[in-house]
């Protein structure tokens, strides 16, 4: 089995792509993956940090819609499809020690210990296959790049050393196709639903749009487009970097553990 790229990656179901992941055979991003499956941030803390960042997520639900969470020193999310081991199913993960990235790796075996539990979070990708079947583009698909995120000036809501900023994703569309694609987004509920700004980014706290704090630099709009930004799942990663958490590991943004499960499953 080889590697494979995003083109071909993009035919395999779920659980194909995450053998291949597994595999270090994929470490690309999961943008445009395993249609009508939901997405997932991921964020592995020490226990002594769960409850706080539990109450996180519950506190500022639409940047950090909570959808799994493993029991401590259980690696495996078996509320999310067959057989999910977060220690080698996400293409590449970043190391923070004291809030600071020291490493980006593609499995985390030598680093996960009995004290830890992970919390899987939406993901708006989740919902860009509906997009694209409703007959919308989106450029960081087309262009086979990692969607651009930002930090905002919209705050959220503390729980225990866990604050700072919300992050959001960026998405360009015409200007008479936005409330289609509010529409169609706003049905994905537990993937960030509608956008929560669409238009100047400044008026967000974005004042470089061609500079992201993660993903690619996006093009530039014309005059018959705008900006759509959309709550992001990075947003924990932000908090943990402010907080200086210790020691605690995520998904590297843009690559997202792929799951079994649909969003309407996720309602029943």
């Amino acid at each position: 089995m080889q590697t494979i790229n995003f083109k071909d990656a993009r035919k395999l179901s779920s659980q194909s792509i995450r053998k291949r992941i597994r595999l270090e055979h994929y470490n690309n991003h999961t943008s445009g993956l395993a249609a009508n499956k939901l997405q997932a941030n991921i964020v592995i803390l020490p226990n002594e940090y769960a409850q706080d960042f539990l109450n996180f997520c519950k506190l500022n639900p639409k940047a950090c819609p909570l959808v799994g969470q493993t029991k401590i020193n259980n690696p495996y999310f078996n509320t999310l499809g067959d057989d999910i081991d977060i220690r080698l199913d996400v293409p590449l993960y970043n190391i923070y020690k004291n809030g600071d990235l020291v490493a980006c790796v593609r499995n985390i075996k030598e680093y996960w210990n009995d004290k830890f539990i992970a919390f899987a979070i939406g993901c708006s990708f989740s919902f860009e296959e509906a997009l694209i079947n409703s007959g919308l583009e989106i450029d960081h698909i087309k262009n086979n790049k990692v969607v651009p995120m930002y930090r905002t000036n919209i705050k959220n809501t503390r729980s225990g050393p866990f604050n700072s900023q919300m992050v959001v994703s960026m998405r360009i569309f015409n200007k008479k196709d936005i409330n289609r694609v509010k529409k169609v987004s706003g049905s994905f509920s537990f993937a960030h639903g509608e956008p929560i700004h669409v238009g100047n980014p400044n008026k967000i706290g974005i004042n470089d749009i061609l500079n992201p704090d993660w993903g690619d630099c996006p093009r530039k709009k014309n005059e018959e487009e705008e900006y759509m930004f959309w709550a992001c799942g990075v947003t924990p990663q932000n908090a943990i970097i402010e907080a200086k958490i210790p020691f605690c590991i995520t998904h590297t943004p843009g690559h997202m553990l792929i799951t079994d499960i649909t969003e309407d499953s996720l309602h029943n």
